[in-house]
């Protein structure tokens, strides 16, 4: 979703899936086996299709999260290519018991996910959320910003998501080391439904434990996987994990019920 006009510094997210295309062109399966992993995931029986480039409007805000929440809804309503009932992932979470693709969204700034949460509570109902950011993303709207299309922006589109009640109260933030306005800013986000998961609770807890954390507090829950790459780096916020720890983490969350 190349979309990067609900950032508030800098811009330039629209190019991310063209960069993230670019840098993956030596993955395929001739050297797709992980040694961490042990499997070779495009041999693993899951077809992956590259859907292209959603098209949106670079002008109007409000008008591009309608196009991406078509774009997503489309594709979430489309037939899995694999039919083997033994490899359903998301049949029994559906409100419609049918099975659902999985659908891998490339973007673009990090309000995209608001029309991804709108298209996946159409077909699941409300859904957790693990959320790897440097920031909370649950801010109820920037100063001067109370009408609904300017509302919507990379740092408020979780309190948007709440106030639809397209999220349960079970979801949970990973790596979160940014400065907040106040207290007040940690209430708002606690009634939103996230638990925080500090950067420096890696050193504090352990990946096992966080691991622990996050699977006890999402549950049986469907569940929806965010990450912003700052994270790891991207913006101006020191003391961020680096790539190994992320994965290490990710990898303790096999299981889960992804969505």
């Amino acid at each position: 979703m190349p979309f990067d006009t609900g950032t508030s510094y800098r811009p330039g997210a629209r190019f991310g899936p063209y960069a993230i295309r670019s840098g993956s062109r030596r993955q395929h399966q001739g050297r797709g086996y992980t040694l961490n992993w042990q499997i070779n995931p495009y041999l693993s029986g899951s077809k992956v299709i590259d859907c292209g480039d959603v098209p949106v409007s670079a002008f109007d805000n409000e008008l591009a999260m309608d196009q991406m929440e078509v774009a997503y809804s489309t594709l979430l309503n489309r037939p899995t290519a694999n039919k083997d009932d033994n490899l359903a992932a998301t049949k029994h979470l559906a409100k419609d018991r049918v099975e659902h693709p999985r659908i891998v969204t490339l973007g673009g700034d990090h309000t995209v996910v608001l029309p991804i949460l709108r298209s996946l509570n159409k077909v699941y109902g409300p859904v957790s959320v693990i959320h790897f950011d440097a920031h909370l993303d649950t801010f109820a709207a920037y100063p001067g910003q109370d009408i609904r299309d300017s509302r919507v922006t990379h740092g408020t589109f979780f309190y948007v998501a709440y106030e639809e009640s397209l999220m349960t109260n079970t979801s949970v933030h990973l790596g979160i080391r940014s400065k907040v306005t106040g207290i007040e800013d940690i209430e708002v986000d606690k009634t939103v439904g996230f638990q925080i998961i500090s950067t420096d609770d890696i050193d504090d807890l352990g990946v096992p434990e966080i691991i622990h954390r996050i699977r006890k507090r999402i549950g049986d829950s469907p569940v929806y996987l965010s990450i912003d790459i700052d994270v790891i780096a991207g913006t101006p916020e020191a003391g961020g994990w680096t790539t190994r720890e992320t994965k290490r983490i990710l990898r303790g969350l096999t299981g889960l019920n992804w969505v």
